[in-house]
């Protein structure tokens, strides 16, 4: 009987390397390296049981910007376009489950770039140096809620997680307490030890 597998992908590890700033990672992108991943020799023999990919839903809310700097509508950015795109394309795959946390809004931050043309103690700054500091929510937590439940109900054997988040370590080690396998694809990502220490396996697959 072939052993049953699960693939947790993190979105906002996955999306730099399979996408850049003028060719974002697409739908397209996404599945051709699933297939890539399920023909890996250490998968070929076994069952998908469904690819879970973790992103957050996008800001869509408008907020008043700083220093006159009027109105900005987070909905009219084209990053909100190109997410709602590719969660409607995996709805559409098979075996695939979007779970989605939230963004939120946390106010306005001065971008990199001003900080390192500073010079002195002091620097007059206009709307044009904020950026909107946005945090995610809920999408770690919902990667360590899947793969607790995959393994304490028995519904996969091997967990394949991909990542190069250090974070999830007492997820990684949880699985494997269970008896469940657990599978690293860092997609070349340089990986802390500990990472090595608590996966079965790390895929070379990029």
């Amino acid at each position: 009987m072939k052993l049953c597998y699960a693939v947790l992908v993190d979105r906002g590890f996955i999306k730099r390397k399979l996408g850049t700033a003028a060719q974002p990672m697409d739908a397209a992108a996404l599945h051709n390296f699933i297939s890539r991943l399920s023909a890996h020799a250490a998968l070929a023999d076994h069952r998908l049981h469904r690819m879970y990919f973790y992103d957050s839903a996008p800001l869509t809310e408008k907020v008043s910007k700083p220093l006159n700097g009027g109105a900005y509508n987070f909905g009219g950015q084209p990053i909100v376009a190109r997410s709602q795109k590719l969660h409607s394309e995996l709805a559409k795959l098979p075996f695939v489950a979007l779970r989605t946390g939230e963004l939120v809004f946390r106010g306005w931050q001065l971008k990199k770039s001003t900080l390192q043309r500073a010079q002195g103690a002091n620097i007059t700054i206009s709307s044009a140096e904020l950026d909107p500091f946005v945090q995610q929510k809920g999408v770690d937590m919902r990667i360590g809620l899947d793969i607790a439940a995959l393994t304490l109900k028995r519904i996969v054997q091997v967990i394949v997680l991909v990542t190069g988040d250090s974070d999830f370590i007492p997820a990684m080690k949880f699985a494997r307490r269970e008896g469940a396998q657990l599978f690293l694809a860092p997609l070349g990502h340089r990986i802390r030890d500990g990472m090595h220490d608590h996966a079965d396996l790390v895929l070379d697959v990029v």
